[in-house]
């Protein structure tokens, strides 16, 4: 009866790991469909796919490059950064799957694509400000940490999607399944551009203190941290005081 019993436990313990194993990628990304908002959006060539980039062009040396949390639809926010930064060329890539994109989003091909479209932008405007959300956040500071990058503004940022993982599901080796760990503190250390990092309080996803551990990365004073009180992880940008870091960086 105890063999029998573990047995069992073994077979639903192993059944989890792979549920977990084939479907992981739809726990991480949760991609948009086309709308009208996307009717002005141009197409970015990257090795297998064509990826889809929103933007409210602007003459001149500088731009903002931005990317979205995981269900976000950045045709929406590009505007409203348009009206934050009057003078800059804004531009937002919708991730591979979302919102006309080809291809399926993972780690590895959303680095390429984030690199690939901050090049092109750096060979219009020179000075480019990146914002990173959730997500995006980690795309954000890669970049800081490996291209000349302005301005770093990190939203409601994390450690590591495998420390999330790890947190949510405790009882899973998440360091032998999880695929696209986002390992954002990697690359804090190397990051010398001023850096923004606007966390919520009440953070349901992101806990405070895994912002905090991420700042703790970042070269003596290059990441300053605003915290705004009675936010979480969604309703952080409905707030005033948000808008104002953002344009002002802190």
């Amino acid at each position: 009866m105890l063999w029998s019993l573990l047995t069992i436990a073994i077979g639903v313990y192993a059944g989890l790991c792979l549920v977990f194993l084939v479907f992981q990628r739809s726990f991480i990304y949760m991609p948009t469909p086309v709308t009208p908002a996307h009717a002005q959006a141009f197409t970015l060539e990257v090795p297998g796919a064509e990826v889809r980039i929103s933007s409210r062009p602007h003459d001149g040396p500088r731009a903002l490059v931005y990317f979205g949390g995981n269900a976000e639809d950045v045709a929406y926010t590009v505007p409203e950064l348009a009206e934050l930064f009057p003078d800059r060329a804004i531009y937002g890539m919708h991730y591979r799957g979302y919102s006309g994109s080809t291809g399926r989003p993972a780690e590895t091909a959303l680095r390429s694509d984030a690199r690939a479209l901050f090049e092109l932008v750096h060979g219009r405007h020179p000075d480019v400000i990146v914002v990173g959300r959730s997500l995006g956040s980690s795309l954000a500071i890669q970049l800081a940490a490996e291209e000349p990058v302005t301005r770093l503004v990190l939203i409601t940022p994390f450690e590591s999607i495998r420390a999330i993982a790890q947190r949510v599901a405790p009882f899973l080796p998440m360091r032998l399944l999880l695929r696209d760990p986002y390992e954002s503190w990697r690359y804090a250390p190397k990051v010398t551009c001023p850096t923004l990092v606007i966390a919520a309080s009440h953070d349901e996803i992101v806990p405070l203190a895994d912002t905090q551990r991420l700042v703790a990365a970042f070269p003596p004073d290059v990441a300053t941290l605003r915290v705004l009180d009675g936010t979480d992880h969604n309703s952080v940008s409905g707030e005033a005081d948000f808008w104002e870091a953002l344009v002002n960086g802190k």
